[in-house]
């Protein structure tokens, strides 16, 4: 699964880490987005990979969003992003690996966006935090005006939204935008580890959860539990008669660690 700059991805045991390096700020342009979403893509088909970081290249940005050299050069805010759309994943439906975002700088607009979309986060304390595109004449509209108010109180997601004011790492974390804040030396274990925990149940039931959460995010309770019943969220309709889910309480009874199938 070999991927080369700006977008390069090496396996940690089970942890695809894929690093997004465009020096100064790892902006993104349209054929950088497309390289986003086959790393992450081919994380997603590989058997031998369970889980996966995304992490900025250098010490100062994670990414600073839209490239806007390649804006100026033509690129229209309509490009074709590719399959996962801008950045490779703030439009890519149907991914059943945690994905942990190791912010290790800025994420600006877009940058602010990516990290949106993963699942889970872990940030230095260097990090901030910040949706500025309305200052500049655009809107956060790869994820930032759908994700923000469903992720922090409205009232500080339109501020955030319409002034473009950066968040630093602490208030972030005290929102619950991230998981943890730690060193900058520490960030790739802190975040390989998180997803290292984040699979630590059956792969099945790990699929079944994102899957549920992507389909239900918008809706009440009482519609999930419908679509829930339904039998049309697949891989959860499979997890009550699979080997995994008859491993699972069999283990705790005999008191070891549950072998999982993933079947």
């Amino acid at each position: 699964m070999a991927i080369t700059t700006p977008v390069s991805v090496v396996c940690i045991g089970e942890v695809a880490v894929i690093t997004l390096d465009r020096p100064k700020a790892n902006a993104i342009d349209a054929p950088t987005s497309v390289l986003l979403y086959e790393a992450v893509r081919a994380a997603e088909l590989d058997a031998a990979v369970r889980a996966i970081v995304l992490t900025g290249g250098g010490e100062r940005f994670f990414s600073a969003g839209w490239d806007l050299k390649a804006a100026v050069a033509g690129e229209a805010a309509d490009a074709d992003w590719g399959p996962g759309g801008f950045a490779g994943i703030t439009e890519f439906a149907g991914r059943r690996k945690p994905l942990v975002a190791a912010v290790n700088g800025l994420a600006i607009g877009g940058g602010f966006e990516l990290m949106l979309a993963c699942d889970l986060a872990v940030c230095t304390h260097e990090a901030q935090f910040s949706a500025p595109e309305a200052t500049i004449g655009v809107v956060a509209d790869a994820g930032g005006v759908l994700r923000l108010p469903r992720r922090l109180p409205r009232a500080v997601a339109v501020e955030l939204l319409l002034t473009g004011r950066r968040m630093c790492a602490e208030e972030a974390l005290r929102w619950g935008l991230v998981n943890d804040v730690v060193p900058a030396a520490a960030l790739l274990s802190s975040a390989i580890g998180l997803a290292e925990r984040a699979v630590t149940g059956a792969p099945l039931a790990v699929g079944a959860v994102l899957e549920v959460l992507e389909a239900t995010e918008a809706l009440d309770v009482t519609d999930g539990y419908a679509l829930m019943r339904s039998g049309d969220l697949t891989i959860y309709a499979s997890v009550a008669s699979s080997e995994d889910a008859q491993e699972g309480p069999l283990a705790f009874a005999e008191r070891r660690a549950p072998q999982w199938l993933g079947r």
